[in-house]
């Protein structure tokens, strides 16, 4: 019997033959942290331990709460920066560089084969450029700088199947709402998936990362794809040329199989308050908005920014709407002045904001009033999310979300 990616990665590291259900002890290639190191340096220090085990392996990103919004916020961004100088920890990115998500392939710290660990659930985006990645806790990643080590169970893998051409309008964000709709917030738990097919043989970079980045809201491990031609010249260009890819042999054993054709996908949108609350977009249309929150680790790369630009080009957002932007880094927003897709946004009345995670954990810019509705495109949607559990977030695409922040309703994009 052949072996999923999951079962070659892991085996590779732990130096031995291993399958699905297995225990290992591995080194993982790429340990990351955001704000929450401050947590985990206390736990650090409690361990009995006074040096990181290696610190070329640690990555540190600040931007869950960039800038600090009050006392609280800039303590712990004192104690991470004090920590990183005391550690020698060189990888680290302070609050002018973006969402660490997004940073990290950026600055070249993701490649295939890689096993990246983040003390963050949706470091499951890793798997776009054929990396096993995966989320873990702080107490587990304390014990990585202490160790360098960390165990898992090697887990089954579940095969998506994805077929057909996506109709005009239709992005990858509303196939795996589709995807974790019909699957529920359980349907992969602890599993790690592996995206395949035509469709997503053909998918850029910035789609594949929204299906991995979204792929533990169904309860994954992992979200695997196979890198493609694009993918390939994105890691030549960020990453250099050393790394493997790893692929499932065509006899591996899959725990379950499913096909999805694209060809008839209508937008998708996620209800309040859980992310696999998806119907059609038109379940819901007609509902009023408050905010419209364009952000997150999910979309807002290059692509989704053009997609948006492109739709309030010359138009004014609804005077009812607040519509915030969020870039998901430095170079992303660097290169969107450099195309005037900015200038686009704010002539529109888009609130341009600095790259980081915004209001999407609810930590501070762009927190909602009691009663108000935000559509988002960021990852979830859960009650108090953003920083008011009276709120109400429903998530849709880029493209729903810039067609709805016009009419100040939430709107099938299909009509305009």
């Amino acid at each position: 019997m052949g072996k999923t990616f999951s079962e070659k990665i892991l085996g590779k590291k732990a130096g031995k033959d291993v399958v699905a259900g297995e225990f290992v002890d591995i080194e993982p290639d790429v340990a990351m942290s955001h704000d929450n190191t401050a947590d985990i340096s206390n736990k650090f220090y409690s361990l009995g331990v006074d040096k990181v085990y290696d610190p070329d392996k640690h990555v540190i990103v600040l931007d869950h709460a960039t800038p600090a919004s009050n006392e609280k916020f800039a303590d712990n961004h004192k104690v991470i920066r004090e920590f990183v100088k005391k550690q020698g920890i060189k990888n680290f990115y302070d609050i002018d560089t973006g969402i660490c998500h997004q940073v990290l392939p950026e600055k070249g710290h993701i490649k295939p084969g890689f096993v990246a660990v983040g003390s963050d659930s949706h470091s499951t985006s890793y798997g776009a450029f054929g990396a096993f990645g995966t989320g873990i806790g702080r107490s587990e990643m304390a014990v990585i700088m202490a160790t360098g080590k960390i165990w898992f169970r090697v887990p089954e893998t579940i095969k998506i199947n994805v077929e057909g051409q996506f109709p005009r309008g239709i992005t990858s964000k509303d196939l795996i709402l589709k995807i974790i709709g019909d699957l529920g917030a359980d349907g992969a738990l602890y599993k790690a998936v592996e995206f395949s097919g035509q469709t997503v043989n053909r998918m850029s970079v910035a789609s594949r990362f929204v299906m991995s980045n979204m792929a533990v809201e169904f309860g994954a491990k992992v979200g695997y794809f196979i890198p493609n031609e694009e993918t390939i010249k994105y890691l030549d260009q960020h990453a250099g040329n050393h790394w493997d890819i790893v692929t499932s042999d065509e006899d591996a054993e899959f725990e379950e199989e499913y096909r999805y054709d694209v060809s008839d996908l209508a937008p998708q949108i996620a209800k309040p308050h859980t992310v696999d609350n998806v119907v059609p977009v038109t379940g819901v249309e007609g509902t009023k908005l408050n905010q419209v929150f364009f952000g997150s680790c999910t979309n807002t790369r290059l692509e989704d920014i053009k997609i948006v630009a492109d739709v309030l080009r010359g138009k004014k957002v609804h005077k009812d709407v607040r519509m915030l932007m969020f870039p998901a880094s430095r170079e992303i927003l660097l290169d969107a002045l450099k195309t005037g897709l900015i200038e686009d946004l704010v002539e529109a009345g888009v609130v341009m904001m600095n790259p980081g995670c915004g209001p999407c954990m609810g930590n501070h810019n762009g927190v909602p009033a009691d009663g108000e509705v935000v559509l988002s495109t960021s990852n979830r949607n859960f009650k108090g999310r953003m920083g008011n559990k009276n709120s109400f977030i429903y998530l849709a695409s880029p493209r729903t979300a810039a067609v709805s922040a016009l009419t100040g309703r939430i709107e099938d994009h299909r009509k305009f």
